[in-house]
């Protein structure tokens, strides 16, 4: 049992009488069938849902039906499931920010009268962000995208727009893409996206299962919409209304696309934009240039770690949770999400961000004191969202004054820093903090909620107009004190007229049902019921006392009920007024916002360079075509961040996570490090859960790989591991062999590719039994992981240290004893092991070459070698271009066996192709 849901035992129970049961039923039946749709039902105490929806929640979160109640007799009943409010909120955080295949509806009524009064998505998370975020800061900013796709013979042309409606940021995008829509998954993957809105006619389409797989790929919702809805008409008129500022730059960027207009409609119509009048000018639209930052697709960001995953056994397993040391109430966690979905490729910016990252690193006073004003800074963008949607109250004004009172500390401690970067501080921070808190702007603020706003009444909870801020509201509240002081003066003197002590012996209470009365206990009744019968009017007698009152009195706390009311009639009323006239200076905290997101990341990053106990370096960071990718010194960050993994640094020419760590600003885990930046990162590591999705391990490993030989160029980094293992032995490594040459030959982008197949490592130094034929791969290296066996006992020790040239052994079945393996069975291996042995390590020279061929019988003359080089790459061109998205598994299998047959026919006459097909 998940230790987050509730017992069975412990549900509330569900009850209604037979009138309320049957009315329910037949408003459920008038309900649309949707097969996403969760609804839940509010019953005031507690939640209920009920049908298909009711076994989906009992199994999902209670792991039993026993969960399940039955609502109604006969035919007509239906399953029930009750949840409390506590459930309901775990259930709906998991629905809209976990998973990506289901809605959330609720509802509010009773009887046959039910209404639908919150609604969300996991791209729209609308009238639920209050529920979702009430205990929670908002890590991360779900996007929705419409896209449409024009398709050709080769490839597509993709029309995208997206909309993020916490930001209230629309945009537009067109870009060529192939038949596994990389440059689409990378371009979700950097937005963030949860929802994908789809014409229904793409769904019929061939090129359906393609786009399916990619969404499915990035964890995107589908959502299906009519092509009726993908219109561009009236969008300048539309985009009127919703976008700040003038309308002549919003004609001329609409006017710079053909595909993503429609896409950009059916956004605004999905998201209901237009319906909400706080929307209006407060939209900004821009363009999503796909060249803005480095491409990472799914499989790049699941093998590098980047994000947080529930399996993660501390926060320090992803790159996302060791560098977030963010102070800010949720704004710098979203910005460090964004930024490792967007690194940057422009060098100047990446070396701005570094600059300051090693200003806050020299400057410990100022990291500290930063720190600690960060911290009492909300979540600006959320309180300015609800200020803006008129959901906001005094507290949210509150809560933005009690940030804004933060930024004159802030500033200060970054004018008194005098560092080398102190003038790139000031241009970055100082100014525009400096334009924002001046008095026409935030500290206009300061002072009406200074006016405005009882703060001295914070201390008890209460957030309140003060009286003296309207003449009205004083009046008021003068009034309201003058009947305060009758009353008690009533009090006094009813107290001397009975003799009774006051306060101990006569009470003066104050209910909703008689409002002000005297009370007395039944002990002291007898003494005064002559005075109670003749001067007062008894109201109640119970165990607890003789509650009563009189003539004056009953005048009195009805004039004071009656000013109570205007009084906060009043403040109601004022307090719209000042929330209206805070909202007026959302420009203002949308600069702030940004700002103070910028500066919590930036610190996040020199915290962890400065606190890790083997220090950070700065990268030297040059253009994709200047320089390599030198890592001096290197550790996984992630890795040595474990507290039982004493890290071994090692020299290498490039390792994927710490070129992403610097492209986005930070410093590295190395003794020095040289980065010539990369537009993307492709990785192939592992399958995941492929299979969940009906595609086999080699398939998706085969789809990802074409991936990478489709979409990377010399300026990409490439890293894959152990191709081949889903396939038989010799497919896998003729398969990785023409892969590995196509990479350095064709491609030549930086990779790192690790392998099990020594024979492999020959590429390194291709040999022909003719050395003056022989073929050497130009910027090909091997290098190893050190082992170490003791000659005597025979152990293995791991060294975990990178070193040059190929592996001399396999160790399988020495880490098959570490795993106590029985003796038999490692002594048959290693019997077996002996009979299959026929490969030795790489020649590096010439004699040795000459040994090796001689070893292998195997005699090729440079003509051999070259036809069938040419041949392999031929088979793989061809099977880079296979549409294995669009295939089921036995179409896929034919179709690579199809290939493989006519390579084997074509093998008949070439001694250097047999060697992979024997």
């Amino acid at each position: 049992m998940d230790e987050n849901f509730e017992e069975p035992n412990k549900l509330p129970e569900l009850k209604l009488d037979s009138k309320q049961a049957q009315g329910f039923l037949s408003f459920f039946k008038t309900l649309p069938n949707d097969a996403r749709a969760i609804r839940f039902f509010d019953r005031r105490d507690y939640y209920t849902t009920h049908g298909e929806n009711a076994t989906f929640i009992a199994k999902s979160y209670y792991h039993t039906t026993t969960a399940l109640r039955q609502l109604g007799n006969g035919s007509d009943a239906i399953s029930s499931v009750s949840v409390s409010k506590n459930m309901f909120e775990k259930v709906a955080r998991d629905l809209l920010l976990e998973r990506t295949d289901h809605t959330l509806e609720l509802y509010e009524g009773s009887g046959s009268n039910w209404r639908l009064v919150r609604s969300g998505t996991p791209g729209n998370l609308g009238s639920f962000e209050d529920i979702l975020f009430a205990n929670n800061e908002m890590q991360d900013v779900p996007v929705i995208v419409a896209v449409t796709a024009y398709f050709r013979e080769n490839g597509c042309t993709v029309g995208l727009s997206y909309v993020d409606i916490t930001k209230r940021v629309l945009g537009l995008a067109e870009f060529p893409d192939d038949s596994h829509f990389t440059n689409l998954e990378s371009t979700l993957v950097a937005l963030g996206c949860k929802e994908c809105l789809l014409p229904v006619e793409i769904a019929k389409s061939s090129e359906y299962r393609s786009l399916n797989e990619s969404l499915s790929r990035c964890g995107v919702m589908i959502t299906e919409r009519k092509k009726s809805e993908f219109k561009g008409r009236d969008l300048v008129q539309d985009l009127g209304r919703l976008v700040k500022g003038p309308s002549e730059p919003v004609r001329d960027l609409l006017a710079a696309f053909e595909y993503a207009l429609g896409a950009l409609g059916c956004i605004i119509s999905y998201a209901d934009l237009l319906s909400d009048e706080s929307n209006y000018g407060n939209f900004t639209i821009r363009r999503y240039n796909l060249d803005s930052y480095m491409r990472l697709d799914s499989a790049a960001m699941r093998a590098l770690n980047v994000m947080e995953s529930k399996t993660d056994a501390n926060k320090n397993f992803s790159l996302f949770g060791l560098l977030n040391r963010t102070c800010t109430a949720g704004m710098g966690k979203r910005l460090l999400h964004m930024w490792l979905k967007q690194p940057l490729l422009d060098v100047n910016e990446i070396n701005s961000r570094l600059d300051i990252v090693q200003a806050f690193i020299e400057d410990t006073a100022l990291r500290q004191d930063l720190r600690q004003h960060l911290k009492r800074i909300s979540d600006i963008e959320r309180l300015l969202r609800a200020l803006e949607k008129k959901r906001a109250g005094l507290v949210h004004v509150v809560k933005l004054y009690q940030s804004s009172i933060r930024l004159p500390f802030i500033k200060t401690a970054l004018e008194q820093h005098n560092g080398s970067f102190a003038s790139l501080i000031k241009e970055r921070f100082l100014d525009p903090l400096d334009n924002w808190t001046d008095d026409n702007h935030l500290n206009k603020f300061i002072g009406l909620v200074e006016t405005s706003i009882d703060l001295d009444q914070l201390e008890n909870g209460e957030y309140l107009i003060s009286s003296g801020y309207d003449s009205q509201l004083s009046a008021l509240k003068g009034e309201q004190e003058s009947l305060e002081h009758q009353i008690h003066d009533l009090h006094r003197k009813a107290a001397n007229d009975l003799d009774l002590a006051l306060d101990k012996a006569l009470k003066l209470e104050k209910g909703t049902q008689y409002g002000h009365v005297f009370r007395i206990t039944k002990k002291e009744e007898p003494k005064v019921r002559k005075k109670l019968n003749t001067q007062f009017i008894v109201l109640e007698t119970r165990k607890d006392g003789v509650k009563f009152t009189n003539t004056k009195l009953k005048k009195l706390g009805d004039q004071y009920q009656k000013v109570v009311e205007e009084y906060k009639s009043c403040q109601k009323e004022l307090v719209a007024r000042v929330v209206q006239t805070a909202a007026s200076f959302s420009e203002v905290f949308e600069g702030l916002a940004g700002l103070l997101s910028e500066l919590d990341v930036l610190l996040s990053f020199a915290d962890l360079a400065a606190s890790c106990p083997t220090p950070y370096t700065r990268p030297i960071i040059t253009p994709s075509d200047v320089g390599d990718i030198i890592l001096e010194g290197c550790r996984h960050p992630c890795v040595e961040a474990q507290d039982w993994v004493n890290f071994i640094p090692n020299d290498c020419k490039l390792v994927g996570v710490n070129i992403l760590m610097a492209q986005i600003g930070s410093f590295v885990p190395c003794e020095n490090a040289s980065i010539s930046v990369r537009d993307c990162i492709f990785a192939r590591v592992g399958a995941g859960d492929c299979q969940l999705r009906g595609v086999s391990t080699f398939m998706q490993e085969m789809l990802e790989t074409a991936s990478i030989l489709k979409g990377a160029t010399g300026r990409s980094l490439i890293i894959i591991d152990e191709l081949g293992r889903g396939t038989s032995t010799y497919d896998g490594f003729g398969l990785a062999w023409a892969i590995c040459e196509h990479i350095v030959e064709v491609i030549e982008a930086p990779t790192l590719f690790a392998t099990h197949f020594h024979e492999l490592t020959a590429l390194a130094q291709e040999i022909n039994s003719d050395e003056q034929s022989a073929k050497k791969l130009k910027g090909l290296a091997n290098f190893h992981v050190s082992a170490h066996i003791d000659s005597s006992s025979r152990k293995l020790t791991m060294l975990y240290k990178v070193e040059q040239g190929a592996c001399d052994q396999s160790f399988g079945i020495h880490v098959a004893e570490f795993a106590n393996f029985p003796e038999s069975v490692i002594a048959l291996a290693r019997a077996k092991a002996s009979e299959l042995e026929d490969f030795t390590p790489v020649a590096t020279t010439p004699h040795d070459a000459e040994e090796m061929a001689s070893k292998r019988k195997r005699d090729l003359d440079s003509d051999d070698v070259n036809r069938g080089t040419k041949r392999a790459h031929q088979f793989l061109k061809d099977f880079s271009e296979l549409p294995l998205d669009k295939m089921d598994l036995k179409q896929a299998l034919e179709s690579v066996g199809k290939l493989k047959e006519d390579l084997e026919k074509d093998a008949v006459n070439c001694s250097w192709l047999q060697q992979f097909l024997q």
